[in-house]
C-alpha cells in the first residue's frame, strides 16, 4: 500500500514538472490571437498611412488647373478652355525638407500604429493568461473545499467522541462555506474574462497555447523601445517642419504656363482656329509680419520634442526597473513555494509511513496530499503572474 501511494505521488511530481513548462518559448507578441476583423482594421490603417505619406510627399506639386468658360456678353459671346500651370521649382530647400518631413511623419505614424496594435495584443494575451490563471485558482479552491470537508468530518468525530465542543465544528463549517463562496466567485470571474476575451480574440481560449517570454536585457529593451523610436521620429519630423516653415518665407522660383483654346466666338478679333500659349518664370518673395512668430513657434515645438525625448527614455527605464523589481519579487515567491512543495513531499513520506503503522488516518494523508497539490498550483499561478509582467515589457518593443 505504501509503495503504491509513493508511486502515485512520484507520477504526480513528474506530471507537475512536465506541465510546469506549459508554454511555447517566444520573443515577440503573437498577433494571431486577434480576430480577423481587428487585424484587418490595422492593415487598413497601415495602408492609409502609406497613402497619406504619398500625398504629403506631393504637397509641393501644384495641380494643373483646367477652366472651361462660356461668356455671353452684350456684343460678343465667347467659349474657351484654359490650362494653367504655376509650379515651384525652387523653394530654398523647402521641397527637399517637405519630402523628408513626409518620410518622418510616415515613420512616426507606423510606430504609433504598432504601439496601438501591440497594446491590443497585450491586453488580449493578458486576458488569456488570467483565464488560465483562474482555471488554476479554481482547482486550488476546489482542493481547499475538499480539505475543509475533510476537516468537518474530522471535527464531527471529535464532537461525537467528546473531544471537542460544537463551536469547533461550527467554525470548520463556516470556513468551508467561505471557501465554497470563494470558489463560486472565481467561476464567475472566469466566465467574465472569457466574455471579454471573445470580444477581441479569434477563437475559444482553449485553442491558444500560452506564450512563454524570457527576461529581456535592459539595453535591448531601450534600443527596440517603440515609445523611444516614436519620440525620435517626432523630433525628426518637427525639425523638417521647422525648415519647411523657414523656406515658406524665402524666395520661391516657379515655372508658369498658360494654354488658351477658343472653341467658339462671334468676336471678329478672336481666331477660333488658333490657341494662345504663355510660359515663363516667376519669383515670389513673401513679406509677412507674422514670419518670425511662425518660425519661432515651430522651432519651439522642435525644442520641446527634444526635451521630451529625455523624459521618454527616463519613463521607459523606470518602467523596466519597476517590472524587473516585480519579477524579482515573484521569483522570491516561487522559491518559497518550491521549498514548501519539497517540504510537503517529505512530510507525505512520514505521514504515509505513520498511516501504514496505523498512527495516522487516511484523512490525514488526503489532507496533506491536497495541500501538496495546492502548492503545485500556486507555483503554476506564480509562473503565469511572472509571464504577465514579461508580457508588459515585450508589448513596448518592436
Amino acid at each position: 500500500m505504501m509503495l503504491s501511494l509513493r508511486f502515485k505521488l512520484s507520477l504526480v511530481t513528474i506530471f507537475f514538472l512536465a506541465s510546469y513548462s506549459f508554454a511555447k518559448q517566444t520573443d515577440k507578441l503573437d498577433e494571431s490571437i486577434l480576430s480577423k476583423n481587428r487585424l484587418e482594421i490595422f492593415d487598413l490603417s497601415k495602408e492609409q498611412i502609406e497613402e497619406d505619406s504619398s500625398k504629403l510627399k506631393k504637397d509641393w506639386i501644384n495641380p494643373i488647373m483646367y477652366t472651361y468658360s462660356k461668356v455671353y456678353g452684350e456684343t460678343y459671346d465667347t467659349e474657351k478652355s484654359l490650362v494653367s500651370i504655376d509650379q515651384p521649382i525652387f523653394k530654398a530647400g523647402g521641397i527637399y525638407k517637405a519630402i523628408k518631413y513626409a518620410n518622418a511623419t510616415r515613420l512616426y505614424s507606423h510606430l504609433d500604429l504598432d504601439l496601438q496594435k501591440k497594446a491590443l495584443i497585450k491586453d488580449t494575451t493578458t486576458l488569456l493568461f488570467n483565464i488560465n490563471k483562474l482555471v488554476l485558482e479554481i482547482k486550488k479552491q476546489e482542493l481547499l473545499v475538499k480539505n475543509g470537508q475533510i476537516d468537518i468530518q474530522r471535527k464531527k468525530e471529535q464532537v461525537f467522541n467528546g473531544f471537542a465542543d460544537t463551536s469547533v465544528l461550527d467554525t470548520a463549517i463556516l470556513d468551508t462555506n467561505t471557501s465554497k463562496n470563494a470558489l463560486a466567485e472565481l467561476v464567475y470571474q472566469k466566465e467574465e474574462l472569457i466574455n471579454q476575451f471573445n470580444t477581441y480574440a479569434q477563437g475559444d481560449y482553449t485553442s491558444f497555447e500560452l506564450p512563454k517570454f524570457k527576461l529581456l536585457e535592459k539595453e535591448a529593451f531601450i534600443k527596440n523601445n517603440l515609445n523611444i523610436l516614436k519620440s525620435k521620429a517626432d523630433i525628426s519630423s518637427k525639425n523638417d517642419y521647422t525648415w519647411m516653415t523657414v523656406s515658406k518665407y524665402l524666395p520661391t522660383v516657379s515655372a508658369t504656363f498658360d494654354y488658351t483654346k477658343y472653341h467658339d466666338s462671334n468676336n471678329p478679333t478672336i481666331n477660333v482656329d488658333e490657341s494662345v500659349q504663355n510660359y515663363g518664370v516667376k519669383v515670389t518673395v513673401p513679406l509677412d509680419t507674422r514670419t518670425y512668430n511662425d518660425i519661432q513657434s515651430t522651432r519651439i515645438d522642435y525644442l520641446k520634442a527634444k526635451l521630451d525625448f529625455d523624459n521618454v527614455i527616463l519613463e521607459q527605464e523606470n518602467f523596466f526597473k519597476s517590472k524587473l523589481s516585480k519579477i524579482k519579487m515573484i521569483d522570491s515567491k516561487i522559491t518559497i513555494a518550491k521549498d514548501d512543495y519539497e517540504l510537503y513531499n517529505s512530510l507525505l513520506d512520514v505521514i504515509v509511513e505513520e498511516k501504514e503503522a496505523e498512527l495516522k488516518t487516511q484523512s490525514d494523508v488526503d489532507t496533506l496530499l491536497n495541500s501538496k497539490k495546492i502548492r503545485e498550483l500556486e507555483l503554476k499561478i506564480l509562473s503565469i503572474e511572472k509571464q504577465i509582467e514579461l508580457l508588459e515589457i515585450y508589448s513596448k518593443i518592436s
